[in-house]
């Protein structure tokens, strides 16, 4: 993190949480990794079995690593583990996802019926695409759409890599993220709802479900303010499909228990 991103040199933990959902109807979340270690993994199944409102775990192992099945032997044991991360979006090689190591991991995952979180920037929707029909039994979540480029407002070929994608029944899309790519002092709501419309239209209420990027989100915004985004945009749906954007889809792909 750079001189830009000082707010979020700090712990943010489980107590932290519960003071930014109090007063809204969130219940309950899925935190995801943020570090490239066992060791963050194993604290997180940790403070998900302490506290409720952490209903799953989505960390990270390495999927190239010799010892891929050892780590997910030890992990799967806990009850809130519901998949795994890398942050490719950081890799320098925009292969990464296609390399063999990582195919050989990603085949043990499907294995260990584990959804598997998409950290990638547009330049590699294609390359997604490729990896997810690889692995029809695999449930694949793209996160923060992506983060498309918000602050220009432009929509192309974004959306029409987002289509492609969503046309592969085993990928979720997760709306969050589109603040922090938007100016942090100066984002408008009607600024992001060009991009929630194509994901709208390409996923259906049936394979969307929504994030908050929290904390990241804070350098753009409180909690409350970027929530309200998506609780305005899918206002305008019927009750059930609100029902399944905003709980029922992320129970059912991430397997809660709630």
């Amino acid at each position: 993190m750079d001189d830009s991103m000082d707010m979020l040199k700090r712990d943010f933990l489980p107590a932290d949480l519960e003071r930014e959902i109090a007063g809204t109807d969130v219940s309950g979340t899925v935190v995801v990794q943020a570090r490239q270690t066992v060791q963050e993994t194993g604290w997180l199944l940790e403070l998900a079995g302490r506290f409720p409102v952490i209903k799953g775990v989505v960390g990270w192992v390495d999927l190239q690593s010799g010892d891929l099945k050892d780590q997910l032997d030890g992990f799967a044991k806990h009850p809130k583990l519901s998949g795994a991360r890398h942050v490719i979006q950081d890799e320098p090689d925009d292969d990464f996802m296609l390399r063999p190591p990582f195919l050989k991991g990603m085949e043990m995952l499907q294995e260990y019926h584990l959804t598997y979180d998409l950290l990638i920037f547009p330049r590699h929707l294609t390359k997604a695409l490729e990896l997810v029909k690889l692995f029809p039994g695999v449930e694949f979540i793209l996160d923060h759409m992506s983060k498309p480029p918000v602050r220009t407002g432009v929509i192309h070929p974004w959306k029409e890599d987002i289509e492609a994608l969503a046309g592969q029944p085993n990928v979720w899309c997760k709306v969050s993220g589109m603040v922090t790519e938007a100016d942090h002092r100066d984002w408008k709501y009607e600024q992001l709802v060009p991009y929630m419309n194509v994901v709208l239209q390409a996923f259906g209420a049936g394979r969307i479900m929504v994030g908050s990027d929290w904390p990241v989100c804070t350098l753009a915004g409180a909690y409350s303010r970027v929530m309200d985004v998506p609780v305005r945009f899918f206002g305008k749906l019927n009750g059930i499909d609100r029902q399944k954007i905003f709980m029922q889809n992320a129970v059912d792909c991430y397997k809660l228990e709630i």
